[in-house]
């Protein structure tokens, strides 16, 4: 899940998903050090290091213009800020059929951030079957659906950052190994897994350096999802009826060394998405979360919250409570132009168990999809609400034109 110390917004898209495009390390190095043979170079095309070598290349972008109530610098007018919301670079390479590799990187920072790359992913992959597969490395952890689709992914143009709170190092990803795959007809799918956790750092309440234990188990009743990845919507190639779940555990994983709690996440997520007659595909998508902390954690803002310490990464700012996601959106029959319109509403609800307040978000908005999420224009409309903040300030209004290209 996301983190929300920094990495709302900036979660995952999978390694490659939705590339049209193949290219083996020989392109690069050249058959001057290498003896390669490379096919045609047009689009589409495919370069082999050797019969069962490849390297697969690909980039992704969401860039947007963002209008912010009560945003500017001086706090009391509407911000109007252009920004590169995430900038990635995706690779991937494979010896034969099992043996795989991915790394990624991102540069995120919203409308006025400035970040350097980062690695995101970077996974050694043993993939034996569909039923069983090992990866090692950095990715995301076994969780909720929101995170195994991110920004890139979703009906929405934004990472729902205020229902989906949890632990993460980067972009929701954590180190670690984890076992994975489907069986029954691929209708059920599994993961397990165990990763570095939250708040490892000395004076902090992990310093001891317990282990964090993730799952996640669905089920498909009607069209299965394949892959360790999900989305929040297939657009109308699948008819999805999936009901999932996850839970997160880890020892002292929040609050201080001298004041440390347990960690306990779990959630329950829905996907329903239905081609109809005329070729209307309507989503609806649901989810419930729930964060136990046995103790305030480090730079929270809760009442009571210690300071972190200096740490960075996977440390301090959960909040212990109860969180709701709902969206719902329709895709229109017909091409105008170049793409399909989709409109959609996303409403987000976060109940903090310790300072008694709500933190609130309503979505409005309209996608021009052009190339499905490989090319893709967002406007949006939201509604933000948070009780914690001053009486004058709860309320602020936002609208974002976002697009988005996967290549």
């Amino acid at each position: 899940m996301q983190s929300t110390s920094g990495n709302v917004g900036s979660s995952v898209s999978r390694p490659l998903a939705g590339l049209r495009r193949r290219i083996g390390v020989g392109a690069f190095v050249s058959a001057a050090l290498l003896a390669v043979t490379a096919q045609s170079a047009m689009a589409g095309a495919e370069f082999k290091l050797s019969d069962d070598a490849t390297l697969n290349l690909g980039i992704g972008l969401r860039t947007s213009y963002t209008n912010l109530q009560n945003g500017a610098p001086s706090g009391n007018s509407g911000s109007n800020s252009f920004g590169v919301e995430n900038s990635r670079i995706y690779m991937s390479g494979a010896f034969g059929q099992y043996l795989k590799a991915t790394m990624n990187f991102d540069r995120t920072g919203g409308a006025n951030g400035a970040a350097d790359m980062r690695m995101i992913d970077g996974i050694a992959q043993f993939e034996f079957s569909e039923g069983f597969n090992v990866w090692g490395g950095r990715f995301l952890p076994p969780s909720d659906r929101a995170n195994l689709y991110g920004p890139f992914y979703t009906s929405a143009w934004s990472y729902p950052g205020i229902a989906s709170a949890g632990p993460a190092v980067a972009a929701g990803r954590d180190d670690g190994a984890a076992v994975w795959g489907s069986v029954a007809d691929s209708k059920l799918a599994y993961s397990l897994g165990m990763f570095n956790g939250h708040n490892r750092v000395a004076g902090l309440s992990n310093q001891g350096d317990k282990s964090l234990y993730a799952g996640r188990l669905q089920y498909s009743f009607w069209d299965a999802e394949t892959g360790y990845y999900r989305n929040g919507t297939y657009l109308g190639a699948k008819n999805i009826l999936t009901l999932g779940g996850s839970y997160q555990s880890q020892g002292n994983g929040v609050g201080s060394a001298a004041a440390p709690g347990n960690l306990k996440i779990s959630n329950i997520d829905f996907l329903l998405e239905k081609k109809l007659a005329g070729d209307y595909v309507p989503t609806l998508e649901g989810a419930y979360y729930k964060y136990s902390l046995g103790a305030v954690d480090c730079g929270s803002g809760e009442t009571g919250a210690p300071g972190c310490l200096g740490g960075t990464g996977n440390v301090g700012g959960l909040v212990s409570g109860k969180s709701y996601l709902v969206t719902a959106a329709l895709l229109l029959p017909g091409k105008y132009g170049w793409g399909q319109f989709q409109p959609f509403v996303r409403y987000q609800q976060f109940n903090r168990d310790v300072t008694q307040t709500t933190n609130k978000g309503t979505d409005f908005g309209l996608n021009y999809l052009i190339k499905g999420f490989n090319a893709k224009v967002s406007a949006v409309y939201t509604r933000f609400n948070d009780t914690r903040l001053a009486a004058g300030v709860q309320s602020s209004n936002q609208f974002v034109l976002g697009v988005q290209l996967q290549y």
